[in-house]
C-alpha cells in the first residue's frame, strides 16, 4: 500500500544484495534496503528506489519571475512555484532550512498531495507563464519535475529550475528537453567552501553550468556573498571570469547574506562588499545585479550604457523594443517574450 503512494525513481541502478545507486545528483548515493540517500527522500524499498515526495508539495506560491531571480527571462510575468521537503546539500546558511532539512529532523515526509495535472491546471488558471521548481532542490524530486514539466510543455508553459547545480549529466539529459531556464547557484569558487559549508563539491556545479549552456537553456547565476567566506577580491574575480569564459552575457546575481540557520554569528553583507563584487563583475560581464537590498537593480545596455529595464522591488519598467535597446538598437541577451 505504501509503495502505491510513491513513484519509482527513473534515475538509479540496481546493485547486488538489494542495494541501489541513485543517479540523480553527484553524491551518487549507495543506498541499502530500507535506507534513503543524503537528501532523505529517495528510498530503497526491496531493491527499488522510490521517490517519497512525488506529488507532495510543501511550498506553493505565485511569484514574480524576478524573485527566482531571473531578470532576462519573461520579465513582468509570474511563475507558479513549487517545492518539496528535502535537499542534497546541508548549507549552514540555508534560508529554507525548515523545509530543506525537514526530513533530517523529523524523519518523515509532509506536503499537500497534488498531481502534475493539477499543477499545470493551477498555473493556467492563475495566468502564470511558467512553472518554477524551487524553494528546496529540484534535483531530489526530479521525476516529479519531469512529469509536470512534460505536461506543462504541451500547454505552452515554460519550465524553470532554481538549482544548486549538483545534478548528474544523466539527470540533466533526462530533464533538459522540458526546461527553458535555470538559475544556478555558484556558491563559491573554493572546493573547501562546498565541502565544509554545504557538504558537497564545486566541480560538478561548474560542469552543470557549462552543460546547461551548451544545451541552450537560458541560465542566470546567483552567488550569495557571505562575509569572510567567499567575498575576497580574488574569489569574486574567479567567479566572474569563469562565467565570462562561457558567455559574458550570462547575468550574475550578487545576493546579500543575512544571518540564519547555523550562521547566526555572521554579520549581514556590507553594501561596500556588494559594491566591490558588482564592480568586479562588471569588468568581465555585461549584466550584473545586486539582490536582497531595497535599492533599484536596473539593466543597462552593454553598448550605450543607458538604463533599459528599471526595477524597484518587483515593479518593472521595461523600455525594451522586443529584445533590443530602444536607444541604440543593441540586442539584449535573454528571452523577453
Amino acid at each position: 500500500m505504501l509503495i502505491n503512494l510513491m513513484k519509482q525513481c527513473a534515475l538509479y541502478k540496481k546493485l547486488k544484495d538489494n542495494k541501489v545507486q541513485c543517479l540523480a545528483c553527484n553524491h551518487k548515493c549507495l543506498i541499502s534496503q530500507g535506507k534513503t540517500g543524503i537528501c532523505g527522500v529517495r528510498k530503497n524499498i526491496k531493491g527499488k528506489l522510490y521517490l517519497l515526495v512525488y506529488g507532495k508539495v510543501v511550498a506553493k506560491h505565485i511569484d514574480p519571475i524576478e524573485k527566482k531571480p531571473l531578470y532576462h527571462f519573461l520579465p513582468e510575468t509570474n511563475a507558479y512555484s513549487i517545492g518539496t521537503v528535502g535537499c542534497n546539500f546541508k548549507c549552514k546558511f540555508c534560508q529554507n532550512y525548515d523545509i530543506s532539512q525537514f526530513r533530517e529532523y523529523y524523519k518523515k515526509v509532509i506536503g499537500e498531495e497534488i498531481t502534475p495535472e493539477q499543477i499545470v491546471n493551477d498555473t493556467l488558471k492563475n495566468k502564470c507563464k511558467s512553472i518554477s521548481y524551487t524553494y528546496t532542490e529540484p534535483t531530489i524530486f526530479i521525476e516529479f519535475v519531469h512529469d509536470t514539466a512534460k505536461l506543462a510543455k504541451q500547454k505552452a508553459l515554460k519550465n524553470i529550475l532554481v538549482t544548486n547545480g549538483f545534478m548528474t549529466k544523466k539527470c540533466l539529459d533526462y530533464i533538459s528537453p522540458y526546461i527553458d531556464a535555470m538559475n544556478i547557484d555558484l556558491k563559491s569558487f573554493k572546493d573547501k567552501f562546498y565541502t565544509e559549508i554545504c557538504s558537497a563539491r564545486l566541480k560538478p556545479v561548474l560542469e552543470t553550468i557549462k552543460l546547461a549552456y551548451k544545451k541552450k537553456i537560458w541560465i542566470e547565476i546567483t552567488t550569495l556573498i557571505i562575509p569572510g567566506e567567499n567575498d575576497s577580491k580574488e574569489e569574486l574575480e574567479q567567479i566572474a571570469k569563469f562565467i565570462a569564459s562561457i558567455d559574458k552575457n550570462i547575468p550574475w546575481h550578487i545576493s546579500r547574506f543575512f544571518p540564519t540557520y547555523k550562521m547566526l554569528n555572521k554579520q549581514p553583507t556590507s553594501f561596500e562588499s556588494l559594491k566591490k563584487a558588482y564592480e568586479i563583475g562588471k569588468k568581465h560581464l555585461n549584466y550584473v545585479y545586486i539582490g536582497n537590498i531595497p535599492e533599484e537593480s536596473p539593466t543597462f545596455c552593454p553598448h550605450c550604457k543607458k538604463e533599459i529595464i528599471k526595477r524597484t522591488g518587483y515593479l518593472i519598467e521595461n523600455k525594451l523594443k522586443k529584445d533590443k535597446c530602444p536607444y541604440c538598437g543593441e540586442k539584449i541577451a535573454g528571452i523577453f517574450k
